[in-house]
Parts: C-alpha cells; sequence; structure tokens
C-alpha cells in the first residue's frame, strides 16, 4: 500500500476537512481482503484525479476514532468530502470506475 496517501487522526482536519478540493477517504485495513483489492484502483485514481481532487487512506486499525466518527461499520468504506463535509459515500469493494464516478459526482 502507498504511504503516501495514508492520513492520521492528527492531520485529517488539515489534508481532508480543510481541503479546498472533494477528497475520497478509503477507509481500510491490513487484513481486509477487499480493501487490498481495491488498493491499486484508489492509488490509480489519487494519481489521475491530482490537481482535481485528493484520495487518502485511513487505516481503521490505526485511526478507528475516524472511522467511528463517520459511522464506518464495514470495510472499505469510501467517503466522498466536500467543503468538510461527507457528499457521498459507498460501502464494499467496487470497480474502478464506479469509485471514480463517485469523485466526479463531487466535483
Amino acid at each position: 500500500m502507498a504511504s503516501n496517501l495514508s492520513v492520521s487522526s492528527s492531520e485529517f482536519n488539515d489534508k481532508v476537512l480543510n481541503s479546498d478540493v472533494p477528497v475520497l477517504v478509503d477507509f481500510w485495513a491490513e487484513w481486509c481482503g477487499p480493501c487490498k483489492a481495491i488498493g491499486p484502483a484508489i492509488e490509480e485514481l489519487a494519481t489521475e484525479y491530482a490537481g482535481r481532487a485528493k484520495v487518502f487512506k485511513v487505516n481503521v486499525d490505526n485511526d478507528g476514532d475516524l472511522a467511528s466518527n463517520y459511522g464506518v461499520m464495514s470495510i472499505p468504506a469510501l467517503l466522498v468530502f466536500k467543503g468538510g463535509k461527507v457528499v457521498d459515500q459507498m460501502v464494499g469493494a467496487a470497480p474502478k470506475p464506479h469509485i471514480a464516478a463517485l469523485i466526479d459526482r463531487a466535483l
């Protein structure tokens, strides 16, 4: 997993809630098979949307407080933030075009 996409509780406000562009946050864990399955797509989207949107990953084992703050019960959970609020979300693994559509709707 690309650690450059990781965001922790201490950075979350700055990187996600205060972002001037939409942010896709992937709540995941090492032991989650579906999370690992969509990992490469998440990383590709981070590159493809650079400058228009941001993509981060939250490891729920390390930052469970963030997961509970946003009601994440199942992972992978993909939440889209815009202007500091959740504007869209998807639970479960999905093909890359479906994940891209989440970002597109927030742009």
